[in-house]
C-alpha cells in the first residue's frame, strides 16, 4: 500500500429542515446532485426529532445518490456548510470520494486482520458511540489499541428511545464508524470552550468522585484562592459556568477533560465532580462562557487550517451544551467556525460527548479537516 496521501475532489454538503423525513432526505439528495455526481462515501446526521426515520432516510439517500457506504448518527442538532439546525427536524449530509481500499466501515471492535495502518503509521477512525453503553470508555480504548488509530467523533444524542448509528447498516448499542488508512490525510483539533481561572494542581487525596485534598490542602480553599486571584469574590456570579478540568496525561497541547462540579462540602472543604478521580491526577478550575468559547473556537480553527494545504472536507462535532446554549445561536457557532476556516465543505452534529484520541470529552468541539 502506497504511503502517498490520497488526493480527491472537494466534498459536497447539503441540509434540509422538514417535519417529513422522506421529503427532507429527497431535498438533501437533490441539493447534492446539483453540485455534481460520483463519490464513494457519505456522511449523514439526523436530529433526534427525525430519529425514528433514520433507516428510511439512509435508504432514500442510497437510492437517490447511488452511494452505498454511509456513516452517521443522531444529535440534538446538525449542520452543513454555514447552516445549523438545533432542536428542529433536520437532515445534514456530505458526500466525498476516497478509494475504497483506503477505508473500512465497522460496527463493533475491529479485528487485527483488517488493520489498515502498517507498523509506525497512524490511521484515523471516525467513531460514533451509543451513550447507553456503560463500557464506552473501555470500548474506545480497545478500539484505538486494536486498530492503531487516532479516534475522532461523538456520542449519539437523543431525547427519544432511538440512538441509531449508521455504518453501512443501521446499528446501535456500541461503537461504529469508519477506519481510514494513513494515506487519507486528516488534521484534528479540539476547542475547550473554557478558560482556566487558576494554575494546574495535583490531587493528593481522592475517593471515587470526591476530591479530598489538592496539593496537600483543602480543595475548596484552593478553589477560593484561584477565584480571589482572578478577581472573582462571589461564587453565585458564576452560576453553572464553573467546572473542573482534568489534564490529559501525555498531552503536549494542554488538553483537559471538563467535568461538572456536582457538590461542595463547605464544612470539610471537599469537592465532588462528575468523574472518577485518583491521587496524582492533575486538575485545574475553569470557567465556561461565550467570550472564552468564541475566542478558543476561532484560535483552534485558524491554527488547524494553517496545517492543511487544501481542505476537501471537514467534520465538526460540538457538545449539546454549546450551540444556542453557549453562543448566540447554533448558526452563530458554525458561522464563526467557517469564518475562521474560510468556508469549507463541512458537516456534523451536536453530541452527548466529543471523541478525540481515545477519550470522551465534554463541553468541547472537535474538528477534522481532510
Amino acid at each position: 500500500m502506497s504511503q502517498i496521501p490520497v488526493k480527491t475532489d472537494p466534498f459536497r454538503v447539503a441540509m434540509a429542515i422538514d417535519t417529513v423525513a422522506d421529503r427532507a432526505a429527497d431535498s438533501v439528495a437533490e441539493q447534492l446532485s446539483l453540485m455534481g455526481d460520483g463519490g464513494s462515501i457519505g456522511f449523514v446526521y439526523v436530529t433526534d426529532k427525525l430519529a425514528p426515520a433514520m433507516s428510511d432516510i439512509v435508504q432514500r439517500l442510497i437510492l437517490r445518490t447511488g452511494i452505498k457506504d454511509w456513516i452517521g448518527t443522531v444529535g440534538y442538532g446538525v449542520f452543513a456548510g454555514r447552516m445549523a439546525a438545533y432542536d428542529k427536524p433536520a437532515v445534514a449530509a456530505m458526500i466525498g470520494s476516497w478509494p475504497t481500499d483506503f477505508y473500512q466501515l465497522f460496527d463493533c471492535i475491529p479485528s487485527e486482520d483488517w488493520k489498515l495502518a502498517p507498523d509506525g503509521a497512524l490511521a484515523k477512525a471516525i467513531v460514533h458511540v451509543d451513550p447507553r453503553n456503560r463500557q464506552s470508555d473501555a470500548l474506545l480504548r480497545s478500539l484505538s489499541a486494536t486498530s492503531g488509530a487516532y479516534l475522532f467523533g461523538g456520542v449519539t444524542a437523543s431525547r427519544g428511545a432511538q440512538f441509531d448509528q449508521v455504518a453501512g447498516l443501521i446499528t446501535d448499542g456500541g461503537a461504529s464508524g469508519l477506519l481510514l488508512a494513513p494515506e487519507i490525510p486528516m488534521a484534528i483539533g479540539i476547542t475547550q470552550g473554557c478558560s482556566p481561572i487558576g494554575p494546574a494542581r495535583t490531587i493528593t487525596a481522592a475517593r471515587d468522585n470526591l476530591i479530598i485534598e489538592i496539593d496537600g490542602e483543602s480543595p475548596l480553599h484552593a478553589l477560593l484562592n484561584d477565584l480571589y486571584q482572578a478577581g472573582i469574590s462571589d461564587l453565585r456570579t458564576l452560576s453553572n459556568s464553573l467546572h473542573a478540568g482534568l489534564l490529559v496525561a501525555n498531552s503536549d497541547t494542554g488538553d483537559y477533560l471538563v467535568r461538572n462540579l456536582t457538590g461542595i462540602d463547605a464544612e470539610r472543604g471537599v469537592i465532588e465532580i462528575a468523574e472518577q478521580v485518583e491521587n496524582g491526577q492533575r486538575i485545574l478550575f475553569c470557567q465556561r462562557d461565550r467570550a472564552s468559547a468564541e475566542t478558543d473556537l476561532t484560535r483552534m480553527a485558524k491554527q488547524l487550517r494553517g496545517r492543511v494545504d487544501q481542505v476537501r472536507g471537514a467534520l465538526y462535532v460540538s457538545c449539546i451544551a454549546r450551540g444556542p446554549n453557549l453562543f448566540e445561536s447554533a448558526n452563530a457557532e458554525i458561522r464563526l467556525l467557517q469564518d475562521a476556516l474560510g468556508d469549507v465543505p463541512l458537516v456534523g452534529f451536536y453530541a452527548n460527548g466529543e471523541i478525540a484520541r481515545d477519550r470522551i470529552y465534554g463541553y468541547t468541539g472537535v474538528l477534522a479537516l481532510f
